[in-house]
């Protein structure tokens, strides 16, 4: 069967009669409990016993939440399917549910949240339903949000499926421009069935103390550094730093950026000329603001 991406968006893909039969079945159940354990083992929340109030991106019916709540933290359910969310309620979840799409923003108040979780929900975002969507855009501003709404120091583990690389570097490339500093840990990256890849974000620049974990290989064991070291698919964990665009110099036919050199240069062959030139200074070839 083709990827439910592929299929329809996923409001109308996971339509009621989809949403009851993905939240009855036993083998969807045991996953995303699964992966729910994972991600919140990644999370490396403090375990002080204080409750921790965390995000749950693309909540679907609440299976991932139970996770969460099952371990004593309250939650907040994020899902554009609205079929998903009744299901949820009906079902009585701990965690208080919101309907809207990722892809507009989070729409959340900046700093109230301990930590994000999202459990095959981000890799929607690279496939334009709409004439409207636009992957890059959508992934803008889905990341932005995400970054304001942490604490400083808070991680987000987004397990994703990328269909393809460009996919996976699309996400991480945003990501980091919002802020965000981490990488990819893959578990059980030699298995096409159980390989498992998670986004783990930290909401700050990287430092000691948020140095990615260990994957998990074959046997319930940790991969060590050596499993690591092969090909990009076979890749453990992926370091990344944070990559804030940086403003583009203006260019020239020739493919000569116009930095403070060149205009240094253009006022001293004016001056060989005769012509009148202002001053050098610190301000020379400094771009303007659009506002005073």
């Amino acid at each position: 069967m083709p990827r439910p991406e592929l299929q329809a968006p996923p409001e109308i893909f996971y339509n009621d009669s989809e949403a009851r039969k993905y939240t009855t079945s036993s083998r969807i159940i045991e996953i995303q409990a699964r992966i729910s354990e994972r991600a919140l083992e990644l999370l490396n929340l403090p375990d002080d016993g204080v409750p921790r109030l965390l995000l749950d991106i693309g909540c679907g019916s609440g299976l991932s939440g139970e996770t969460l709540s099952e371990n004593g933290h309250h939650w907040i359910g994020y899902d554009i399917s609205q079929s998903m969310l009744d299901v949820a309620l009906e079902r009585e979840v701990e965690g208080d549910i919101l309907h809207g799409d990722m892809g507009q923003g989070l729409g959340l108040r900046p700093g109230v949240i301990d930590g994000a979780i999202s459990i095959s929900a981000v890799q929607w975002l690279c496939y334009a339903d709409k004439t409207s969507h636009e992957p890059r855009m959508r992934l803008k501003a889905f990341f932005g949000s995400l970054y304001k709404c942490l604490a400083r120091g808070a991680r987000a583990v987004l397990q994703i499926y990328a269909e393809n690389m460009d996919q996976s570097e699309m996400i991480m490339t945003y990501a980091m421009r919002a802020g965000f500093s981490g990488g990819v840990v893959v578990d059980w990256p030699h298995s096409s069935k159980a390989r498992k890849a998670y986004l783990v974000l930290t909401c700050g620049p990287a430092s000691l103390q948020t140095s990615l974990p260990k994957a998990k290989g074959e046997d319930g064991e940790m991969c060590s550094d050596e499993d690591g070291s092969g090909d990009d698919e076979n890749q453990t964990v992926g370091v990344y730093e944070r990559n804030r665009p940086r403003k583009k110099l203006k260019v020239n036919k020739k493919g000569k950026s116009k930095g403070k050199q060149w205009v240094l240069k253009k006022k001293e062959q004016m001056r060989k000329k005769g012509n009148e030139v202002p001053p050098d200074s610190k301000y020379t070839a400094r771009k303007r603001k659009a506002y005073f």
